[in-house]
């Protein structure tokens, strides 16, 4: 009873694993504010405004901006609208299921061919301290459900993050420092994460890397901390240099999308 039970289950997640999006818009972004917003919509919506080539290729193939290379100006200068729809999937789509829907669109659309090498680069490790760490533990809500409500707000030289792991504190420490960030702290559960730093030049901007928006959030005081510094002041936490095999993806061919 059990194996019928769980089996249309099954036979769903692999029917929206091989989809592709039914109906798909590109067109160039005309209000230029350097605004980006992706949204996943009931029911197999997908829409995103103001992103760059470069900013669809790290959601489809789960990547940061330093594991992208190739290609010309224009996948990081020029921005797109994209709105996508798919049929008979779940209210909410996961992003396993996404991935390969927008990795085929973006090959259809913008004729993208990629191939990956795996190298030895710099990273970091995230490791406890010498101390107890200062996480602060986030309280769960009735509103949240099952799952911790998360939310990550990110400007130049702070973040806000909220409901967060410590995998995911990693991430946007890898995408600000521009080398991977492995949590091994050990450190379990969800956490409301503050912190203040003076960014270095060639540190990201935020979540996506790349200079950062005329209207990001700036930090007032330049003779703040370090990153590596405010995570040891302010988490409790800190990043040990190592090396490891990293994926990085090279555009070997690309072009701007047709009209739709």
């Amino acid at each position: 009873m059990a194996f019928r039970s769980i089996l249309p289950f099954l036979l769903a997640s692999a029917a929206w694993a091989q989809q592709t999006f039914d109906v798909a818009t590109i067109k160039p972004n005309a209000d230029n504010d350097h605004r980006v917003m992706f949204r996943i919509m009931p029911g197999g919506g997908f829409s995103v405004t103001g992103t760059n080539l470069k900013m669809l290729i790290m959601q489809a193939y789960d990547v940061k901006d330093f594991q992208i290379t190739g290609g010309p100006g224009w996948v990081t200068s020029d921005r797109w609208d994209v709105n996508a729809k798919a049929e008979g999937l779940p209210a909410r789509v996961p992003q396993e299921t996404l991935r390969p829907m927008l990795q085929a669109l973006l090959a259809e659309r913008f004729q993208l061919k990629l191939r990956k090498e795996t190298k030895e680069m710099p990273a970091y490790a995230l490791v406890p301290g010498k101390s107890p760490h200062k996480l602060k533990a986030s309280e769960p809500t009735a509103a949240a459900g099952p799952q911790q409500r998360q939310m990550m707000r990110i400007g130049r030289g702070q973040a806000n993050l909220q409901g967060a792991t410590l995998a995911a504190l990693a991430q946007l420490l890898s995408q600000q420092l521009g080398r991977p960030v492995v949590d091994k702290t050990g450190i379990t559960g969800n956490f409301d994460i503050e912190m203040h730093w003076t960014p270095e030049p060639g540190q990201g901007g935020g979540p996506f890397g790349g200079p950062p928006p005329p209207d990001a959030i700036t930090s007032s005081d330049t003779s703040g901390p370090t990153l590596l510094t405010a995570i040891q002041e302010q988490l409790g936490l800190k990043l040990e240099s190592q090396r490891g095999p990293v994926d990085i993806f090279i555009i070997d061919s690309v072009s701007k999308p047709t009209e739709n």
